[in-house]
């Protein structure tokens, strides 16, 4: 969604460092991912640090229920833990089971016109959310943010916006349902929204600010602020064309769990606001494809598998850069095995090999040795090969005219589900003597990011 300083994990409360064995600090933030383990990232230390809870078996039971009840089965993304963590999850589905209302907020910071696989995660994941549960979407591209950011001049962000729109809705959005709003476009023509930043705005101190994204005095004060523009479609009234201005409908954030911070912050306003707190879904990290230690980058075209490769490309980058959990030689691989933990092919394949027996066998037989990474490999090249076909024929049908449908600011027909309510109606009442915002609060006081030196 956004970009900026370096949040990392230690043990120490204060800040969100961990130091592993060797003493060789993990770096994770909504821009840099580094691990020193081969295995990635300890997600139970880092739900433990950021003090989200963990998905459990009785949240998926939750998930299987609800999915039977319409046909559908639970999305292998949940089912397989790599959505492992979340805020109020189980409030969101307790809202669902009631019938009440929510909806769905995700987003993309468009640093280039190609996007990668592990950018469709949040998008695949959001579309089934949407199908499941029938509700609203709105997706914001943070192309301010990237001006602020990158060496890109507005025009271009702009431009980029129109181009990871059409990768966005290749994904199969329900257009009467799905709202996609480029910042440079939509900010300055709804005033709702606007406001929404200020009042956010107002109610974090730079400090805060410093604090939890590690800004110092050479950045420029747009950085300073564009937190509050990430925070503001958490809260329902940002979108007064699909929910009537309506206060009180809760929404619920799939994203990595790096994007964390900016939500911590938004959680911690939202009560001072009378507003009612995003929940969220954290999924683990995409790996590179040279290993689980880094994250990929839409600037490095190894590091990944893009939406805009070839057949030739993507066998040849299976083949040449995806990590191998095997053995030297073949003889030592059939007597020992390979480590499914460390492999690139088939974590890549726990993401997109739907038939779990399938992705089961190739486990046991990899380990086992029976298996030998070559044959891993063509196995996920196939599979990359027919998704990334696939997406690229639903793209090539996305027109100018259906990009400026899913942009469009006029009434959605879904709004017809959330009338107005009388003037102050959906409005929390407001106690007396409300503390201010502290230095440290319950969201945000163990959130302390610091700045890379070099």
């Amino acid at each position: 969604m956004s970009g900026g300083p370096t949040v990392q994990i230690t043990d120490s409360m204060d800040t969100v460092n961990e130091v592993n064995d060797e003493n060789v600090e993990d770096i994770v933030d909504p821009w840099t991912v580094q691990s020193s383990n081969a295995k990635g990232v300890d997600y139970d230390k880092l739900i433990k640090r950021f003090g989200s809870s963990k998905i459990d078996e009785s949240l998926l039971n939750r998930f299987e229920k609800i999915a039977a009840s319409r046909g559908q089965k639970v999305h292998p993304f949940i089912k397989r833990g790599l959505f492992f963590s979340h805020r109020d999850l189980d409030h969101i589905l307790s809202l669902h089971e009631q019938g009440k209302h929510f909806y769905l907020y995700t987003g993309r910071g468009p640093s280039s016109a190609a996007m990668h696989m592990g950018h469709l995660i949040p998008f695949m994941t959001t579309r089934y959310l949407q199908k499941l549960f029938d509700v609203p979407v709105v997706i914001q591209l943070t192309d301010d943010e990237k001006f602020l950011w990158k060496d890109l001049q507005l025009e271009e962000c702009f431009g980029l916006s129109r181009e990871n729109t059409k990768d966005i809705i290749a994904c199969g959005f329900d257009p009467e349902k799905t709202f996609i709003f480029s910042d440079l476009s939509y900010i300055g023509s709804c005033k709702e929204f606007y406001w929404n930043m200020k009042r956010i705005e107002k109610l974090v101190t730079f400090n805060q600010v410093k604090g939890i994204f590690g800004f110092g005095d050479s950045d420029c004060i747009g950085k300073i602020s564009f937190p509050a523009i990430q925070a503001a479609p958490s809260f329902s009234s940002s979108f007064p064309h699909i929910f009537n201005g309506r206060t009180n409908i809760p929404c619920l954030i799939p994203c990595a769990i790096d994007q964390d911070p900016y939500f911590r912050m938004t959680r911690d306003v939202a009560p001072r606001l009378h507003l009612s707190k995003p929940a969220l879904m954290h999924s683990v990290f995409f790996p590179a494809l040279q290993g689980a230690q880094t994250k990929m980058s839409a600037s490095d075209p190894t590091s990944s598998v893009f939406l805009t490769d070839t057949l030739a490309q993507i066998k040849k980058k299976i083949n040449k850069y995806a990590f191998s959990g095997g053995r030297d030689t073949i003889e030592e691989h059939r007597k020992y095995g390979g480590d499914c933990e460390v492999d690139v092919s088939f974590q890549y394949l726990q993401f997109f090999l739907d038939d779990d027996d399938e992705l089961e066998q190739i486990r046991k037989d990899y380990s086992s040795g029976a298996l030998l990474t070559g044959e891993l490999k063509q196995k996920l090249i196939k599979i990359l090969q027919e998704l990334v076909g696939h997406h690229q024929a639903e793209r090539a049908k996305v027109t100018e005219e259906v990009i400026n449908y899913f942009w469009r600011t006029d009434k959605y027909a879904c709004s017809e589900k959330y009338p107005p309510l009388p003037k102050g109606s959906d409005k929390k009442k407001k106690k007396k003597g409300t503390p201010k915002m502290k230095e440290a609060t319950d969201e945000i006081g163990n959130l302390k990011v610091t700045r890379e030196t070099t």
